[in-house]
């Protein structure tokens, strides 16, 4: 058994806040600060840049925070591990020094237009297989394909072209270096093999300004990045030499902070983007040609279907449509979400026939670029309460169809659900989805299952436990199970097949129209 003293330093970067969470080898926190991010900037109309060296300065401010309180367990800490979010590249000097701010997950230019040259190889292959259009979004997409066409001069001066994850392990240990599981983006990495890609792969061939000397190194999950440096130690208050261990992007951590470790074991995140995923250690595409991205456990696989505007449409909501919810939970003390869920109690199962379709933002195939929301069945009897319920609803059926396509490409029969993320603190977004699957659901002990992942990989590195199956035992634990509602599901399973999976197909050519005349 591993010794109880120790601790791990888990810091999760998220979207919205940085947390510095100390966590002991039982699962449970011991300390935690947290800070949350000022408004990113937005120079232009979908931009959404951040400076890199904010995100290092705030992951000093959080770990010194916690230090205020929890000076005395700084001798337990083991090691370090950091998680954060994906798809946000850094451009940084050889001094590691970024040269233009930091392109974040959100962005949304996009490069039209752009036809790379591809070799005839595959441009016979996407063409036979119809997936040319997989091709063009991808070149659209990459962010280094726009810095090469708008800042040609920052590529070329780019030492390392980084992942958050790789920039803010640089800070903490001064290497260019990086874990395979947080390889997450429009990069050349190869899924499949865990590694960058080999010279002649269409990836490297779209993003042909991209070298591969300006890739960092790569490790995986569990082994060492390298040691904290003395300069990070006075930036953070985290000792100098702890080890920092390699860990995962956050969804990758987040699952395994649930404990969803076998494929039969579905984790749901009810985050900022709504997420199913499955760990498996083969390779599968849950999409063809989309690929699984690297799990939180080395050599495994994590099958990853997402709504991208997730659970961010409840503050859309909030913002938009709860002016009074939100002055009276102000007046109350209470959060506006608690005032949701009572206001949706005595709205029932399927909200009278109000059905939404969850595509606030557009996808790369199912759904694709075209895609808009819908929100069909309105009647004068429904009212804002029904809009809401009908939100949550539709995330939860968009994830079912997710989950429905992670299991036929698998084979495997998904059997439980383990739901996590800010969303999961709902009793009625918690029950709405043991009801839409018709499984039980189940909220793990902890709301941070992000940075408790992390904690995991960390105390495998360390050697506090001797494999992953037995540190997510020993770590992990079911909280609350939500038990579904038979009634409620033999509704939501006639809504989902006779209504929810017809929408996308038949609205699919009014969305095209809808850009095409509005652009």
């Amino acid at each position: 058994m591993p010794e109880k003293s120790h601790l791990i330093l888990a810091i999760d970067v998220g979207t919205q806040s940085i947390r510095a969470i100390l966590i002991d080898l039982k699962g449970s926190i011991v300390g935690k600060s947290q800070l949350h991010f000022k408004p990113y900037q937005r120079s232009n109309s979908g931009w959404v840049e951040q400076d890199p060296n904010y995100f290092w300065q705030m992951l000093g401010a959080a770990c010194l925070k916690l230090w205020e309180t929890n000076q005395s367990d700084k001798g337990r800490v083991a090691a370090v591990a950091l998680t954060t979010q994906r798809g946000t590249v850094v451009n940084v000097d050889g001094a590691g020094e970024p040269l233009r701010p930091a392109m974040t997950w959100m962005d949304k230019r996009r490069t039209e237009g752009v036809k790379p040259d591809l070799s005839l190889k595959w441009r016979t292959a996407f063409a036979l297989t119809g997936l040319t259009d997989t091709i063009d979004y991808f070149t659209a997409e990459a962010e280094a394909v726009w810095i090469a066409n708008h800042e040609p001069q920052i590529l070329e001066n780019t030492h390392k072209f980084l992942l958050l994850s790789g920039f803010l392990t640089h800070k903490l240990v001064g290497r260019f270096v990086d874990s395979t599981a947080c390889q997450v983006g429009y990069i050349p990495f190869d899924y499949r093999r865990f590694e960058w890609c080999r010279p002649r792969d269409w990836k490297w061939q779209i993003l042909a300004d991209l070298k591969r000397s300006q890739m960092v190194d790569l490790v995986s999950p569990g082994d060492s990045l390298g040691q904290i440096t003395q300069i990070a130690a006075e930036h953070t208050g985290i000792p100098a030499g702890l080890p920092l261990i390699a860990a995962a992007a956050d969804k990758a951590c987040e699952s395994l902070g649930s404990g969803a470790l076998t494929p039969e074991v579905a984790s749901l995140s009810f985050g900022t983007t709504a997420t199913i995923n499955t760990t498996h250690s083969k390779y599968i595409e849950p999409i063809r040609l989309v690929p699984p991205y690297p799990a939180a456990v080395p050599q495994h696989y994590s099958l990853e279907v997402g709504v991208y505007r997730g659970f961010w449409m409840v503050s859309w909501f909030k913002n938009e449509f709860a002016h009074l919810e939100k002055e009276l939970a102000a007046e109350k003390k209470k959060p506006v979400e608690a005032l949701f869920d009572e206001m949706i109690k005595e709205i029932p199962a399927g909200s009278d026939g109000l059905v939404l379709q969850p595509y606030w933002a557009p996808g790369l195939k199912v759904p694709g670029p075209e895609a808009r929301g819908g929100l069909i069945g309105w009647n004068d009897s429904h009212t804002r309460a029904h809009m809401y319920r009908a939100l949550l609803e539709g995330l939860v059926y968009a994830l079912r169809e997710g989950g429905e396509r992670i299991e036929k490409r698998s084979g495997q029969k998904i059997e439980s659900l383990l739901i996590s993320g800010g969303g999961s603190q709902s009793d009625s977004a918690m029950q709405i989805g043991a009801d839409v699957f018709g499984l039980p659901a189940v909220r793990p002990h902890l709301t941070e299952t992000t940075a408790l992942g992390a904690a995991i990989v960390g105390a495998v590195g360390c050697n506090l436990y001797p494999d992953f199956e037995s540190a997510v035992k020993g770590m992990t634990r079911p909280g609350r199970t939500f038990e579904p509602d038979v009634k409620n599901h033999q509704v939501y399973d006639q809504l989902y097949q006779k209504v929810y999976k017809k929408m996308y197909r038949q609205l699919q050519g009014i969305y095209k129209s809808i850009g095409e005349i509005t652009g």
